[in-house]
């Protein structure tokens, strides 16, 4: 594992553990829209079908069953605890989702390296993660004020996807005969989806200000 792997997959437990902090400790979900932690939940479940079965090392079995038990768990708080959900703005967080799933999931069908069920089912997750994060920067820019926990939850969200994109770019430079299309041209979609966050963010940073997005 080179650095750029082991960074990315740090920046993305941290963004989990910031989440987490916020809804277990403040008891709050304003900002975060369900509709973006429902889809993730849906990602780690079809992406991690592997996980009884393949075992590849316990550094990497560890780090599916905390991203699939962090994803349901941040979604039952939302739905189910009694004072998380008062917090929830379902009136902002209003993006159909759902048609964000079936496209994914005949894309999956018709592009993949193998039309196996797991294998499918990991290129529908991969496809359904580059998108995944719309309806939480849909939420943000129709709320514009963000707090500061959510603002670093999508931060490291997305700072971990753009590590990614260093690792692979390394990998393929290190590695022999190391292609893989369909992963990189979804992370790059999704890291792109990032870029007018980032620039806010950045500059909200750099002046020391509160975060706001334009209408």
């Amino acid at each position: 594992m080179n650095a750029f792997r082991l960074a990315g997959d740090m920046t993305h437990l941290m963004s989990v553990l910031v989440l987490l902090l916020k809804i277990h400790t403040i008891k709050s979900c304003a900002g975060v829209s369900l509709k973006t932690q429902e889809l993730y939940a849906l990602v780690f479940a079809t992406r991690y079908l592997d996980m009884f079965t393949d075992f590849i090392s316990l550094y990497n079995t560890v780090m599916k069953l905390i991203f699939l038990s962090s994803s349901f768990s941040i979604v039952w708080y939302m739905r189910r605890h009694k004072l998380v959900r008062r917090s929830y703005d379902k009136d902002h967080d209003t993006f159909r989702h759902q048609f964000l799933v079936l496209p994914c999931l005949i894309l999956a069908l018709l592009i993949h390296e193998q039309f196996t069920f797991k294998e499918v089912m990991w290129t529908f997750s991969i496809y359904l993660e580059a998108v995944a994060i719309l309806p939480q920067l849909v939420l943000l820019q129709r709320t514009r004020n963000i707090d500061n926990l959510t603002g670093q939850y999508v931060f490291f969200l997305g700072a971990y996807r753009s590590l990614y994109i260093l690792n692979w770019i390394y990998r393929y430079f290190t590695e022999p005969h190391y292609v893989h299309w369909i992963t990189w041209i979804s992370g790059f979609v999704q890291t792109l989806l990032y870029a007018d966050f980032f620039y806010y963010y950045l500059n909200s940073w750099k002046n020391n200000v509160k975060l706001t997005l334009p209408a």
